[in-house]
C-alpha cells in the first residue's frame, strides 16, 4: 500500500499508478486500456482547447469496515456525463463501459485506495474530451474517454462537518437562464473561478450563486448543490440551471427513509432566515455545514447589507449529521445498502 499519511489527505491531485483510456474515432470506442502514460498525446487545434468541448464526472470508492471495496453509485454518474456528452453532441460511453473503466482504475491503483478508518477514499474522475484538430465552432468527432483517481481527505481542507462562512454573488453568474448550468461540463466550471477566488480572499469558504435571471431565488453553490433543514422538512432548490447533483438525489432518499418531507422548489433568497441548518452537499465531503452568509451589493464590496446566521452555528446540524452518518455508514459498509447504491469490486 502506498505510504501516505492517511488522517492528513485533503482533496488535491496525487499521482497514482495509472489512468483508464478508450478513444473514440469512425464510429467505435477503441478497449478500454490501462497506461502509466498521464500525458494526454492529441492536436493543438483540438476542440477542447478552443470551444471547451470537454465535461467529466467525480465519483468515489471506498473500503469498507467488512474489508469490501465499494463504488459508490457510479450508474448514476454514467447517465449524467451521457447527459452532458449529448449535450454537447460528441459520443458517449454506455453506461456499462463507464462503469468498467471506473473499476479497472480502482483495481490498477487499488494501492492508494485509502484503509477504512481515516475518513478518506479514493476519489475517481471520468473525463469526456473532443480531440479531433479543428478551426471551426463545431462539436467534436474524436473523443477522448479516460478514468483518473487520486486518494483524498476532504476538499476544502477543513475538519469533516465543520461549518464554515458563506456569501451570495449578486454581481456574478455560473449559468445563463437556458444555459449550461444544469450539465457537468467544463465550461461552466471556468465562470466560476473568479469570483470563488474573490471570496476566498475574503475568508469566505463557499460562494452561492442565485438564479441568473432575476437574482431573486438561490441556485446552488460554486462547488455543489444547496439543502436545507427546516423542521423536519428538507429544503433545495428547483431550477433549471442548477446542476443534479447524484449527492443531493442521495440525500432526499435518506431524507424520506427518515420520515422527513422533502421539498425541491423554489427557494427565495430571503428564506434562508427561516432555516434551521444550511449545507452545500455534494461527492467531495457529503455536506459542508454553513454557520453564515453575507450578503452584500457586490462581490468587491466591503459593505454586508445583512447576514444570515444559521441557529445551527459553529456545529453542524442534528438532522445534517444524521443524514451524513446514513451515506458514510452505507458507502463504508456499516449499514445495509437498501437502495443498492454500492457496486462492489
Amino acid at each position: 500500500m502506498a505510504e501516505l499519511d492517511w488522517s492528513n489527505l485533503s482533496f488535491q491531485y496525487r499521482k497514482t499508478e495509472a489512468i483508464i483510456v478508450s478513444y473514440y474515432k469512425d464510429g467505435q470506442w477503441s478497449p478500454l486500456a490501462a497506461t502509466k502514460d498521464f500525458d494526454f498525446h492529441f492536436s493543438a487545434f483540438a476542440g477542447v482547447f478552443h470551444y471547451a468541448n470537454a465535461c467529466f464526472e467525480g465519483l468515489k470508492a471506498f473500503r469498507g469496515a467488512d474489508g469490501k471495496i465499494r463504488l459508490f453509485r457510479p450508474d448514476e454518474n454514467a447517465k449524467r456525463i451521457r447527459r452532458s456528452g449529448g449535450h454537447l453532441d460528441m459520443a458517449v460511453p454506455s453506461e456499462e463501459m463507464f462503469i468498467e473503466a471506473c473499476m479497472m482504475c480502482v483495481r490498477e491503483n487499488i494501492e492508494y485506495l485509502p484503509p477504512y478508518g481515516y475518513g478518506a477514499s479514493m476519489y475517481l474522475r471520468p473525463v469526456l474530451i473532443g480531440i479531433n484538430p479543428q478551426l471551426g465552432i463545431a462539436s467534436s468527432t474524436e473523443v477522448l474517454f479516460a478514468v483518473m483517481c487520486a486518494p483524498v481527505g476532504t476538499y476544502s481542507g477543513a475538519k469533516i462537518l465543520t461549518p464554515g462562512t458563506a456569501v451570495l454573488a449578486r454581481n456574478y453568474d455560473r449559468a445563463a437562464p437556458n444555459g449550461t448550468g444544469a450539465f457537468k461540463i467544463a465550461a461552466n466550471y471556468a465562470t466560476s473561478l473568479h469570483p470563488y477566488n474573490l471570496a476566498h480572499r475574503q475568508g469566505y469558504r463557499e460562494l452561492l450563486f442565485l438564479d441568473p435571471a432575476t437574482k431573486t431565488r438561490i441556485d446552488e453553490f460554486g462547488s455543489s448543490n444547496f439543502l436545507a433543514i427546516k423542521g423536519n422538512t428538507y429544503v433545495t432548490p428547483l431550477s433549471d440551471s442548477v446542476l443534479p447533483s447524484i449527492t443531493n438525489k442521495t440525500l432526499q432518499t435518506v431524507a424520506s427513509d427518515f420520515g422527513m418531507t422533502v421539498e425541491k422548489r423554489v427557494v427565495p433568497v430571503e428564506e434562508i432566515a427561516e432555516f434551521d441548518e444550511v449545507n452545500a452537499c455534494g461527492t467531495a465531503v457529503v455536506i459542508t455545514p454553513v454557520c453564515s452568509i453575507d450578503d452584500k451589493p457586490t462581490l468587491e464590496s466591503t459593505e454586508v447589507t445583512r447576514t444570515y446566521h444559521i441557529p445551527s452555528g459553529d456545529e453542524c446540524g442534528k438532522v445534517s449529521r444524521k443524514l451524513y452518518d446514513r451515506i458514510r455508514g452505507i458507502q463504508d459498509g456499516l449499514e445495509e445498502d437498501t437502495h443498492g447504491w454500492c457496486f462492489e469490486l
